[in-house]
């Protein structure tokens, strides 16, 4: 069985926030760089069911695990260029 690809834009939208390139941007560049201990899920501006969705996907690898592992990477960098 295939594990279906999903794309940040994709999760933007499964997390209820805007899904446009710029909104996108804008996003990781308030937001980041995160703290290196500080989980993804436990960051304080996701909502308590985004929270949830997040820490689910990564606990159960499933089928978002990767674009919110890229998310998570985005997040620790800050914005590239």
């Amino acid at each position: 069985m295939e594990n279906p690809q999903h794309s940040l834009p994709a999760l933007f939208k499964q997390l209820g926030l805007a899904d446009d390139p710029v909104s996108i941007d804008q996003f990781i560049a308030s937001h980041s760089p995160l703290k290196p201990e500080l989980h993804l899920a436990d960051a304080f501006f996701w909502t308590k069911s985004q929270a949830q969705f997040l820490r689910d996907e990564i606990l159960e690898d499933a089928d978002w695990a990767e674009v919110v592992d890229q998310l998570n990477v985005m997040l620790r960098k800050g914005r590239v260029g």
